[in-house]
C-alpha cells in the first residue's frame, strides 16, 4: 500500500475517488488543514464538500489534534473532496489503529470503485445513443 509513517508524529496516506488522487500528511498540531498550499474552506467552497472532506476528523474527535496537509490532483472538486476524505481515513489509522473499527463502519476506509464509463463507439457518450431518423 502507499501508506507508510514516516517521522515520530507524521502519518501519510494515499485516499483515491474517481479520477482523483490526495496524498495526505498528518502531523502532531493544532487543527490546521489545508489543501494544495490554501485554507480547506477556501479550496473546497462549497459546504457539502468541506463537511465531506472533514467527517473522519469529526467521527474521531481528532479535528484539533492534527495539522493536515493536503495535495490532491485529478478530477474534479467533488472527486477530489471524497478522496480526501478516504485519505484522512487511511492516515487516522495509521495513527492509532483503535480508529479503524468505527472509520470502516462508517465507509471512511472503503474506496469508491465507481468510475466514469468509457465512450463507445456509433454513440455519443456511454450510452446515449444518436437520434433515430426512420427516413
Amino acid at each position: 500500500m502507499a501508506e507508510k509513517k514516516q517521522n515520530k508524529g507524521t502519518f501519510v496516506a494515499t485516499g483515491r475517488r474517481k479520477k482523483s488522487i490526495a496524498r495526505v500528511r498528518l502531523t502532531a498540531g493544532t487543527g490546521k488543514f489545508e489543501v494544495n498550499g490554501k485554507d480547506v474552506a477556501e479550496y473546497l467552497q462549497r459546504d457539502t464538500l468541506l463537511l465531506i472532506a472533514k467527517q473522519p476528523l469529526a467521527l474521531t474527535g481528532t479535528a484539533d489534534k492534527f495539522d493536515i496537509s493536503v495535495n490532491v490532483v485529478g478530477g474534479g472538486i467533488s472527486g477530489q473532496a471524497g478522496a480526501i476524505c478516504h485519505g484522512i481515513a487511511r492516515a487516522l489509522v495509521l495513527s492509532n489503529e483503535t480508529y479503524r473499527k468505527e472509520l470502516k463502519d462508517a465507509g471512511f476506509l472503503t474506496r469508491d470503485p465507481r468510475m466514469k464509463e468509457r465512450k463507445k463507439y456509433g454513440l455519443k457518450k456511454a450510452r446515449k445513443a444518436p437520434q433515430f431518423s426512420k427516413r
